[in-house]
């Protein structure tokens, strides 16, 4: 690993400043702490993450850190090009104060998301704008035509922001649990998707790449990316669905996303739910993309249309609107369910649609959960998530960002 070396005033120890081509690696359990070893500044960039541009003073009052200290840290941030300076702002008395922020072009990480219907590979910035989006479609997904995909999209990216590889933190990856799963239901040949079952994603992608690799359920992914970029700074304790191909979610309790031991937390996929024939099926059965794709593959529409055509789905009205019904009728099910078990302020439904649909979605979900009895519980708000289709890959490519320079 290649570290430049810094003091940092009256603590008295040496801060270890990583390259760009170094990277904490998440493990299982919790975030692995190398990178920027030293809490202290990952309090600082947390802070100027969250509330904005900030002066010194202002980040020593609310931090509990010493001017001295801080000024150390804002000093070798800004040499390490991880922070700006904003426009002085000039007081009565004394010198004018000048914000820190975030420095937008000192950071790139890139996202991954491999569906089971399709891969998306965006570029983002230390904000989580996207500045570049490659997206592919496919009947399963098959290692060598996933791994093709990325290979393109890099040199895609390469030529388009040249050098861009002196900058980038990482690449995260988000995919499903077990992708070989489900099999029947995907229409995909057992020997190609299991395949993946022998796969260690993480060191193959960073043997194809060159770059350090953050690996993370891709329900989990989009939650990460709505808690940090969507409405995370609205509520403190959520729950975030995500409505794909399969039906998943992620939970966000005290204002931080909680992984869950094996990184698999809030998977309301399998929940067990009513079947309407007096039976009991898995939610993803019947609150996922793949129930509508279905329902237009056995009347002769393509059901890729979907995909292609995130903006408006007005076309194919006649069988969205039914599984709106079906789909919020479940969710709304879901949504019992979570806040019998953990107490959260809201309740997000997001997804790969039109935001329209989304919208459509929340409300029916809404009124669905109006119609349970939830006696001693206290309701939570079913809203809007903010962050939309892209937010497992862009979930994908902060986790590099968000594991090596801010708090978990």
């Amino acid at each position: 690993m290649f570290f430049s070396r810094v003091k940092i005033g009256d603590i008295g120890e040496e801060l270890a400043l990583p390259s760009y081509e170094t990277i904490a690696r998440r493990s299982d359990n919790e975030g692995n702490q190398s990178g920027l070893r030293d809490r202290n500044v990952r309090v600082v960039l947390s802070l100027i993450r969250r509330q904005g541009a900030m002066p010194s003073a202002a980040i020593a009052r609310e931090t509990g850190l010493s001017a001295q200290t801080v000024s150390n840290i804002i000093r070798s941030l800004e040499a390490e090009g991880l922070i700006a300076r904003g426009a002085a702002i000039k007081g009565k008395v004394g010198k004018p104060s000048v914000p820190m922020q975030l420095n937008s072009e000192g950071v790139r990480s890139l996202g991954l998301n491999i569906g089971r219907r399709s891969a998306e590979l965006v570029l983002v910035n230390f904000h989580g704008k996207v500045l570049e989006a490659i997206t592919t479609t496919y009947p399963f997904p098959e290692i060598d035509e996933v791994f093709q995909f990325l290979e393109d999209g890099l040199a895609q990216i390469e030529t388009t922001h040249p050098r861009v590889r002196d900058r980038i933190a990482g690449i995260g990856i988000s995919r499903p649990n077990e992708i070989w799963n489900w099999l029947e239901i995907v229409e995909a040949p057992e020997e190609a998707m299991r395949q993946w079952q022998g796969l260690d994603i993480a060191d193959a992608v960073k043997e194809a790449t060159g770059l350090e690799v953050v690996i993370e359920n891709d329900a989990t992914s989009a939650c990460v990316a709505e808690h940090l970029l969507g409405r995370g700074d609205e509520f403190s304790d959520f729950a975030y669905i995500f409505v794909g191909s399969f039906v998943g979610a992620g939970l966000v309790l005290n204002g931080k996303v909680c992984w869950g031991r094996t990184g698999n937390a809030a998977a309301i996929g399998p929940l067990p739910v009513p079947d309407g024939q007096g039976g009991v099926t898995q939610l993803l059965n019947v609150a996922s993309l793949h129930v509508l794709e279905s329902e237009l593959g056995q009347d002769g529409v393509d059901p890729t249309r979907l995909r292609q055509s995130l903006e408006d789905w007005s076309e194919m009205e006649q069988w969205v609107a039914p599984w709106i019904d079906q789909t919020s009728h479940y969710l709304s099910i879901a949504a019992a369910a979570i806040a019998s078990v953990v107490e959260v302020e809201a309740v997000l439904i997001d997804g790969a649609m039109p935001t329209d649909i989304r919208s459509r979605i929340s409300e029916c979900t809404q009124e669905g959960l109006q119609g349970i009895d939830l006696t001693g519980i206290t309701r939570p708000v079913i809203t809007e998530g903010h962050v939309g289709a892209t937010a497992r890959s862009v979930g994908a490519a902060l986790l590099p960002i968000h594991s090596k320079f801010f708090l978990s």
